[in-house]
């Protein structure tokens, strides 16, 4: 599918923002830019992985990045978004966070942009990491231990009777996240095999608490 379907991918959300927006730019070009950089840069790590840039700064005109005033922050988040799913298609991996700021270059004329990229590693050196709850919610996890459960006071806060108040844990380490249970009630599973201590997740393993699945992802 690729470039070709993280176009429908922006079409679908990225359009809907730019009709609220008053720039000469359509935000289907930044995200065709966007993924360019990726394509053009991309790179190949000592474990054979293809890796691309996380961090972009896309330089815009003095009036066309004020023409994204009302919308930024839904841009940035939908281009990070659209970012994410096109790396998933082509088997594209990142070093940190992915992330997207908007800036302004007084040097360029309307309806003229750059886009900077650079491969950018997080502080702990892990790489990214968020789980995808079933509402489609993406909850990033830090460089620090993060808690499931029931409680509102939960870094991942599931409400799902199944689910304990402190149910589990998920924490980085040196070679990716780890998710462990912590004596929770009903159990946590990875790929519907229920886990005893410390359980390293890959990419796309899908993770239960009690009733509730959420989708780790790694990038």
């Amino acid at each position: 599918m690729g470039l070709q379907s993280l176009e429908r991918r922006l079409e679908r959300m990225v359009e809907g923002v730019f009709r609220r927006s008053r720039g000469s730019i359509r935000p289907i070009e930044l995200g065709r830019r966007l993924v360019r950089e990726m394509d053009d840069n991309r790179t190949v790590d000592v474990k054979g992985r293809r890796m691309v840039p996380n961090d972009f700064t896309i330089m815009l005109s003095p009036a066309d990045l004020t023409g994204f005033d009302d919308i930024e922050a839904a841009l940035t988040t939908e281009l990070e978004e659209a970012a994410r799913e096109y790396a998933r298609e082509e088997a594209y991996h990142f070093i940190g966070p992915v992330n997207v700021a908007l800036e302004v270059d007084n040097d360029l004329r309307t309806g003229r942009f750059g886009i900077v990229s650079q491969l950018k590693q997080s502080p702990s050196g892990i790489g990214a990491g968020s789980v995808v709850l079933p509402s489609g919610e993406r909850i990033s996890l830090g460089e620090h231990v993060s808690t499931v459960g029931r409680l509102p006071e939960s870094d991942v806060t599931i409400e799902d009777g199944n689910v304990s108040r402190e149910h589990a844990t998920i924490s980085p380490g040196p070679n990716g996240y780890v998710v462990a249970d912590l004596g929770s009630t009903n159990g946590t599973l990875v790929n519907g095999v229920r886990i005893t201590g410390a359980h390293r997740l890959a990419d796309g393993d899908i993770v239960s608490f009690g009733s509730t699945h959420v989708r780790f992802e790694a990038s």
